[in-house]
């Protein structure tokens, strides 16, 4: 945030010594191997175990892998074989290589976060490094990763794709971007962006000046999706990396694979409490012949709302990507905290972009919060208390994705103000250049 990172770069000058980015790198190691070790400790002598249950969900379909047989015999699993035949060593060296696999990948998402922001010629080092320890150092991602879940590997794999767009390298993003949506399904909201944005003008449809009265919109949204050189190499990279992966392990684990990996999560409609708006609509028709109906239709918001964005901030993707993400997350039938990891891992690519108070951004932190908070209480009293608190589960969970909401008001108002800055900085620099 524009006046936050003033504010905390003024703090920091008057620091003896700043961090390089391989520094906080190593510390954002070390504290993870930190935890995986304490986790160790704790799961050998405490009731209430430190690692992940999809952590043993992962290792025992590697040692299904390992047997020869299909990783989806393991209940539950149900993720790309890909991830299983990577923790393989799980069964072979030690039961932590998997844990090892996803801190390494935790924190080379924060440098590359470190990378991309350095890409922007207004972002100084010491901002590129504050921004990416808001990632090193966040406990959520730390705690996450230590435990053993995988949502590292696609933090890792999104940044590696906006890296790869923003330096022009358009192969190796269609590749990343294949591989992004083989392991999950989400990045494929993407696409749209990163396709306008290939091979474009660098003005986005809605700022982009009309000539006379010859350029309508209909004119202008053709441009906007005409299949130039760049844009087909994206599309037929992508699309071949995808089928390639997605074909193979068809052949090795067929209809299993498909099912488990993705129509499963296309289908899903679970009627466990969530955050989701749509969770208390769903629970109550589980059993009815629309409820399938009702979990598809639950899909067209999204799909108007990440369009709408694709069209008017693909120019700024790292700000695209974020704001779809976050729409994706809030506005999908099931959600759940570690979805909430998939735009954290955004949010500091974009914090130097935002004219914001610390005071306004931690009014918003706090609201992200408490909204948690209330539908932990609620899930707390269903889950250990046994009492029927559904209706007040989803009444918890319209007040958090009405605070979402909110919260990304204020962030588009915060670049929106920041933009309007930076261009009249720039047309007082024009004036005077013509002046003088």
């Amino acid at each position: 945030m524009q006046v936050l990172l003033t504010s905390t770069s003024q703090k920091h000058n008057m620091l003896p010594i700043m961090p390089s980015i391989g520094i906080s790198c190593m510390l954002g190691l070390v504290i993870r191997l930190t935890l995986v070790a304490y986790g160790e400790w704790q799961d050998r002598t405490m009731v209430v175990k430190y690692t992940d249950v999809d952590y043993w969900v992962f290792t025992d379909a590697a040692r299904y892998i390992t047997q020869g047989e299909s990783p989806y015999r393991r209940a539950t699993y149900r993720y790309t074989p890909l991830l299983a035949w990577l923790l393989t060593p799980n069964i072979h060296l030690t039961p932590i290589f998997g844990k090892l696999i996803f801190i390494i990948c935790d924190v080379l998402a924060g440098y590359f976060i470190y990378k991309i922001l350095k890409l922007r010629k207004t972002v100084s080092d010491k901002t590129a490094v504050i921004c990416s320890l808001l990632w090193l150092c966040n406990p959520l991602p730390m705690t996450v990763s230590s435990r053993g879940n995988a949502e590292s590997i696609m933090a890792m794999l999104v940044l590696g794709t906006l890296y790869a767009v923003l330096k022009k390298r358009t192969v190796m993003c269609a590749i990343l971007l294949a591989i992004s949506v083989h392991v999950k399904i989400y990045p494929a909201t993407y696409a749209l962006p990163l396709y306008f944005l290939v091979g474009s003008s660098g003005k986005s449809l809605a700022r982009r000046p009309i000539r006379g009265h010859q350029r309508s919109i209909v004119g202008r949204t053709f441009d906007l999706f005409w299949p130039n050189a760049e844009r087909l190499c994206l599309v037929v990279v992508a699309a071949s990396v995808f089928v390639v992966l997605t074909g193979s392990m068809y052949y090795c684990y067929g209809w299993d694979f498909l099912q488990e990996t993705y129509l499963y999560h296309v289908t899903r409609r679970d009627v466990r409490h969530n955050f989701s708006p749509y969770f208390y609509m769903l629970y109550l028709t589980a059993e009815s012949s629309y409820s399938f109906v009702l979990g598809l239709l639950a899909f067209i918001p999204q799909l108007v709302l990440l369009i709408a964005v694709s069209i008017q901030y693909y120019v700024d993707i790292t700000f695209c990507c974020f704001v779809n993400t976050f729409l994706f997350v809030t506005f999908n039938k099931v959600c759940t905290s570690q979805y909430f990891l998939w735009y954290l891992c955004l949010l500091p690519l974009i914090v130097p972009q935002l004219k914001m108070k610390i005071a306004d951004a931690v009014e918003l932190t706090i609201m992200w919060f408490l909204g948690q908070g209330a539908w932990l209480l609620c899930a707390y009293y269903l889950e250990f208390e046994g009492r029927n608190t559904f209706l007040a589960i989803w009444m918890a969970g319209l007040l958090f994705f009405a605070i979402n909401i909110y919260i990304l008001h204020r962030i588009i108002v915060a670049k929106q103000e920041h933009t309007s800055d930076i261009e009249g900085v720039k047309g007082q620099d024009d004036s005077s250049d013509k002046i003088s």
